[in-house]
């Protein structure tokens, strides 16, 4: 009878130790893929300088509280940020939205953008943004559609409206606009969001796509972002061409949609091109001006006399590679020369908020700019004109009546 005690065990390989390392450090790079790079992405990307906003007096502070103040661009829905909670980083979510007496901001959805992304040339043959939407969990929809991406980003806006108690609406036509004023004047808090495209690269080549963008609630398209597209050239691309022929179609179709043209990032052989056919006024949502700012991406002054002769809209931004400099004071600059330039009606705030760019404050430090410009010597009227007036008077004439 055999012994059990006599019996040797099995020998058992188990997992070399070297491979339980590794399968643990993948395990934790995975997770700080998923789970922590994005935020700090996000977070080194949107930042403001150190100074603080300094205390407003009691004249700037009345009139900001006046006012229905309205900004032509803005990334937020590109980062994973929650933008129904207030944020200990970045520049926008809906708390300091209405901390800052904002009336409306404009919500541009980014689908691709160049590795080694410049200012000077880029191709478009390579795209920062999969790893971000892969990193950041995205549907997989969105992993290979640039126009998913765009559909998505919508979602999110629209998932906002939805849990936000009425203090946040998407505007998609004049009544909606008409809506959001009458409440106001109420004295309900509420701030409005219109959606926009950062580059019809976002249509992927299909017409069909401009009316499922269009469905989803997009009511401002830019026509190219850091690289040359299918519709004509970036300011940034490599050959920096005009309007081509499927270009051409897209702006009238958008036209006949109530989508207002946006011709930031544009070359300017397009912005030329697009305002020999152009019906409706065109928009610059964030830029800033050669006459201060002698950059790449700004505009000369034969540009904005041409912009302001089509009844558009010049949006200046708050970042220093738009206005060559790091404080209130260089926005104020180049909204002063801008304003000399071509007349109060055609000047708005395009500020690129979120738009992995540091700006001098974040969307709560929008009465220091009130102040500056009354500082500057601005009346209440201009001032109201330049925060927030120009933009709603444009959408009342260029939405659709009904989405």
């Amino acid at each position: 009878m055999l012994n059990p005690n006599n019996i040797a065990p099995a020998h058992s390989e188990g997992c070399p130790a070297w491979v339980k390392r590794w399968l643990i450090l993948l395990t934790l790079a995975v997770l700080a893929f998923f789970f922590l790079l994005p935020d700090l992405i996000g977070r080194f990307m949107n930042q403001v300088h150190g100074a603080p906003t300094r205390h407003l007096d009691q004249a700037a502070h009345s009139l900001h509280q006046r006012l229905l103040v309205a900004d032509l661009h803005a990334d937020t829905l590109l980062w994973n940020r929650d933008p129904a909670r207030r944020g200990t980083y970045g520049h926008i979510d809906l708390p300091r939205l209405l901390d800052a007496s904002m009336g409306l901001q404009v919500f541009s959805a980014v689908t691709k953008t160049p590795r080694g992304l410049n200012f000077e040339h880029n191709a478009g043959t390579t795209d920062n943004i999969t790893p971000l939407v892969i990193a950041q969990r995205w549907p997989l929809r969105t992993w290979t559609s640039l126009t998913e991406r765009a559909r998505y980003q919508a979602q999110r806006l629209h998932r906002l409206a939805d849990n936000s108690d009425g203090h946040f609406v998407v505007l998609r036509s004049r009544s909606d606009l008409a809506r959001l004023l009458a409440q106001r004047n109420n004295g309900n808090a509420i701030t409005a969001g219109l959606l926009a495209i950062e580059g019809m690269h976002a249509l992927e080549g299909k017409p069909e796509n401009l009316g499922r963008l269009h469905e989803a609630g997009f009511r401002m398209m830019g026509l190219t972002h850091f690289f040359d597209n299918a519709l004509g050239g970036s300011a940034h691309g490599i050959a920096k061409g005009g309007l081509t022929e499927f270009g051409l179609g897209m702006v009238k179709q958008m036209e006949r949609l109530g989508i207002v043209v946006d011709l930031a990032h544009a070359s300017p052989q397009l912005i030329a091109d697009v305002l020999e056919v152009a019906r409706q006024p065109v928009v610059v949502s964030h830029t800033g001006v050669k006459g201060t700012c002698p950059r790449t991406r700004n505009l000369s002054d034969d540009q904005l006399h041409s912009i302001a002769g089509n009844g558009g809209l010049i949006g200046i931004a708050f970042f220093a590679e738009a206005t060559c400099g790091t404080d209130v004071a260089s926005i104020t600059r180049a909204i002063d020369y801008t304003v000399r330039l071509i007349g109060i009606r055609h000047v708005a705030l395009g500020s690129d908020f979120d738009g992995a760019v540091t700006t001098p404050f974040d969307v709560t430090g929008l009465p220091a700019l009130t102040e500056a410009l009354i500082d500057t010597g601005f009346s209440d009227a201009d001032i109201e004109a330049i925060m927030g007036g120009n933009i709603i008077n444009l959408l009342s004439r260029t939405l659709p009546n009904e989405p």
